[in-house]
């Protein structure tokens, strides 16, 4: 089972535990087939008996502790703040392999700033997915662009290709590609088609710090790309944001419309150099503090990322093979991560029941399961006003792969340490409420 490096000895010991689990799985697997096993939701015993305490512990985020504290009091005794954004970047930059990036304040300016370094002609069309966060799609509107919206794989829940070769316009000058969840769009075909049509190939990466696909971090396959570091995301700094440059350019007018300090220290040749003093107006500039902790969590990022996708693995082995449960197709030449928990498939029109009643019965057993719609950029009343857009948006009459996605999905809980006996126990309770499942059809 591949995992991230820098994880060896905590691997091992994860695996030796899962093993025992493993055993446990397949006992507990036959053991929640017997028909005389009530559900909790109906009155029996739960599945999961793990304290509440320990859940808390197991699933709290972010996680902080004695070196980010340490970092942050050293940096204000020694009130050398500014440095730790250079020190930041220049890490990122290491660990991402990307030639230039640069520190911002949060995902939406690395976003804003990178629609400007852009440069394109009012009224150019940017093909982005409907199922995303509102930064990425209103942040261009301040450029004069104007988003394509486009759907996603029912399969993936990221960029449905098929679907923007439909909505391609003499108008389209960009894709953004989103990798929803921490799981990567497929980029070697999204290079492909953009590179045929000459498109300009964007990334949101800020769901899938540590991702990467054929040896590639998300983030870098792009002309450009942003990550947001926002408390909630895989490597959480509170809030801050990257931006990620394939060429000097971009960099330079996406760091000077955010830093008016950055052009003087851009080389005389330059034409950025000529705004010193001004930069382009905005200060999207990264707080020292949240640079000092993003910089301790860069450190533990991939032993972190490893612990969850061994728990998720492990789980999702079992669940997977029960009916109707599938989980989002990562290819072998793909490495997820997982933010906002473990995504699951369900269709319950096959199933037969609905989603209320099977998260009512997985709660009753203890588990926490829940599920989170994504809001449809395209739904929202800000696109059918066209005076905030050069002209209209066109909004799509359907989004099959949106509506499958949000209608058929639970999340579990991402579990940040190694914890055999909750994946035991969760598997444990999904066996015991598949083996009533007949039953979730009349609550």
């Amino acid at each position: 089972m591949k995992t991230n490096s820098g994880s060896r000895v905590s691997r091992r010991q994860f695996i030796k535990t899962g093993s025992v689990a493993a055993v446990g799985l397949s006992i507990a697997g036959r053991a929640a087939g017997s028909s005389g096993e009530t559900l909790a939701v109906s009155g029996g015993g739960k599945a999961v008996n793990i304290p509440a305490s320990r859940m808390a512990a197991l699933t709290r985020w972010p996680r902080y502790g004695d070196a980010e504290k340490k970092a942050l009091c050293a940096l204000l005794d020694n009130n050398q703040f500014y440095p730790e954004l250079t020190h930041f970047e220049k890490e990122w930059q290491g660990y991402t392999k990307s030639p230039f990036v640069k520190a911002h304040v949060n995902g939406s300016s690395a976003l804003t700033s990178m629609f400007f370094a852009l440069d394109l002609p009012p009224g150019s069309e940017i093909m982005v997915p409907s199922y995303t966060f509102v930064s990425t799609c209103l942040a261009m509107r301040f450029f004069g662009h104007v988003p394509i919206f486009i759907d996603i794989n029912p399969k993936t829940a990221t960029f449905d290709l098929e679907d923007a070769k439909r909505k391609l316009t003499p108008r389209t000058k960009a894709i953004v590609a989103m990798h929803s969840w921490g799981l990567p769009c497929e980029m070697d075909h999204l290079e492909a088609w953009a590179k045929e049509k000459g498109l300009i190939l964007l990334e949101d990466a800020a769901h899938a710090q540590g991702a990467s696909m054929q040896g590639r971090m998300m983030g870098s396959w792009g002309l450009m790309g942003i990550f947001s570091f926002q408390a909630s995301k895989v490597l959480p700094c509170v809030e801050g944001g990257m931006g990620m440059y394939q060429q000097r350019e971009h960099y330079e007018r996406a760091a000077a419309f955010g830093e008016y300090l950055d052009p003087g220290r851009f080389p005389k040749e330059s034409p950025i150099h000529q705004y010193e003093g001004t930069g382009f107006g905005q200060k999207y500039r990264m707080h020292p503090l949240a640079a000092a902790l993003a910089r301790e969590q860069l450190k533990t990022l991939d032993r972190q990322n490893a612990i969850v996708n061994e728990n998720v693995r492990t789980l999702n082995g079992h669940l997977t093979h029960l009916e109707g449960i599938t989980e989002p197709v990562c290819r072998q030449d793909q490495k997820r991560v997982y933010y906002n928990g473990n995504m699951l498939f369900l269709d319950f029109k096959k199933l037969g029941f609905s989603r209320d009643a099977l998260v009512k019965a997985l709660v009753a057993e203890g588990v926490q399961a829940r599920f989170w719609d994504y809001p449809e950029q395209h739904k929202l009343k800000i696109y059918a006003e066209a005076k905030w857009w050069h002209h209209p948006p066109t909004i799509p009459a359907e989004m099959p792969g949106n509506d499958f996605v949000n209608a058929n999905h639970i999340f579990l809980p991402a579990l940040y340490e190694p914890a055999p006996d909750v994946v035991e126990q969760y598997a444990k309770a999904f066996q015991k409420v598949w083996a009533h499942r007949s039953e979730l059809g009349h609550s």
